[in-house]
């Protein structure tokens, strides 16, 4: 088997595809400590959104609740695993990460500071909100 390419910041280099299967292999992929950060991740948000869909488009993770339209995404960087709200702004608190993008608004998560109650609540809020088409 081939090792992944990773991309700088560490970010594992996937083919696009939809479904689990292709998260999976970015979860598989992703190095070191933030392994841990992006498996919890995706399964806070695989407890906390029902049904949710998955794809990895850009060799990004994207999570929705209906088919082509996006709440969240996950990017592995140097020092932190960025999630990435899609309509952030309209979350209650906003996560305070700016983005230059419209209603983004970024969460960076550090090794050792993975605050599973916050993070529930903002995917919770996320999935309710319109979703991206992407």
């Amino acid at each position: 088997m081939t090792e992944p390419v990773l991309l700088s910041g560490g970010n594992p280099q996937i083919a696009k595809g939809f479904g689990d299967a292709p998260v999976q292999a970015y979860l598989d992929a992703v190095p070191g400590w933030k392994q841990d950060i992006c498996r919890r991740l995706d399964a806070l948000i695989v407890a906390t959104v029902p049904g949710v869909l998955k794809a990895v488009k850009w060799n990004t993770p994207l999570y929705g609740v209906e088919e082509g339209r996006w709440f969240a995404s996950m990017h592995c960087y140097t020092n932190y695993v960025r999630v990435s709200f899609f309509q952030g702004t309209q979350m209650t608190p906003v996560p305070a990460g700016p983005s230059k993008v419209g209603a983004v608004r970024y969460h960076d998560i550090r090794e050792g500071q993975f605050d599973e109650a916050q993070l529930t609540d903002w995917m919770r809020q996320a999935a309710a909100l319109p979703g991206e088409k992407m």
